[in-house]
């Protein structure tokens, strides 16, 4: 059996970006980087179940910013529309040591996954995955893990090119994610937006540094660093805990103001009310 077992290590930056300002950062990206060969135009969707202790773990070792922590998910790429027991999925751990992330994952159809994941169940593997699929049921057994919260988004993605082969930038837009429901293909999923829906994240991603021009251009856009964590998001914006320094509050991101429209656009707005009045 060929393994499916993927595993890189990466160094994470994260901005908050209006959607509007999004757009024009692609464009700009674009001259120097290529739109990832999975990326269509408009992006793709991306849908993570997290598993999590009864007493939400992993989630206040994020909060209190353990320098070794780490997370388990279940991600599917695209639309969840068709998904069925035979639709890939990953089963992957992410984790923290000190500032780089480490991301490990197995591709399973999406039954063998939730048969490992929710089933508790060995599954079937070739020998190179076999010490991966272990440590996700040990870890699920020993901490008892369960399902927390959904995430998802739509992505569009784009990978460095010559000297920047090492570079990945994301553009995340309507986050949104939900606390129940936990199926994905679930009909008519309750999702609500957990950031505000003007807003989206941009997570740069390098292997070892980060290049001049990417700092270059957070600086002339003024963008800040913030830290931001979609699941962290969703466990807060349904009430699962307390609100912590890494909520995104939509009071402290209003959306900006709608400009008054000018005399021309303002007659062109009332000619089909004074057309149906009449």
């Amino acid at each position: 059996m060929a393994s499916r077992l993927h595993a890189f290590n990466r160094f994470e930056l994260k901005y908050l970006v209006p959607v509007e300002q999004a757009a024009q950062i692609r464009d700009e990206l674009a001259e120097r980087m290529e739109r990832d060969a999975h990326s269509p135009v408009g992006g793709y969707g991306v849908w993570s179940l997290y598993y999590d202790t009864p007493q939400l773990r992993f989630y206040w070792e994020k909060i209190e910013g353990l320098k070794f922590r780490r997370k388990l998910r279940i991600r599917h790429y695209g639309d969840l529309d068709g998904v069925t027991d035979v639709s890939p999925v990953c089963v992957e751990i992410k984790q923290r040591v000190n500032r780089v992330t480490q991301k490990r994952r197995i591709t399973l159809p999406y039954g063998v996954a939730r048969q490992l994941c929710d089933g508790r169940e060995l599954v079937p593997h070739s020998a190179k995955e076999r010490a991966f699929v272990e440590e996700v049921l040990e870890l699920i057994v020993r901490l008892n893990l369960r399902p927390a919260a959904i995430t998802g988004y739509q992505r569009e993605a784009l990978v460095g090119r010559d000297a920047d082969t090492g570079l990945r930038v994301t553009l995340d837009r309507r986050v949104r994610g939900r606390d129940r429901d936990f199926r994905f293909g679930t009909r008519t999923p309750e999702n609500r937006f957990t950031i505000p829906p003007h807003l989206a994240v941009m997570e740069i991603k390098v292997n070892e540094r980060t290049p001049y021009w990417i700092t270059d251009l957070a600086a002339r856009r003024n963008l800040n660093l913030v830290r931001v964590s979609k699941y962290v998001q969703s466990i807060e914006a349904f009430g699962l805990a307390p609100r912590s320094v890494f909520h995104i509050d939509e009071a402290d991101y209003p959306p900006p103001p709608t400009p008054s429209p000018s005399p021309d656009e303002q007659s062109a707005q009332d000619a089909p009310m004074k057309a149906g009045a009449q």
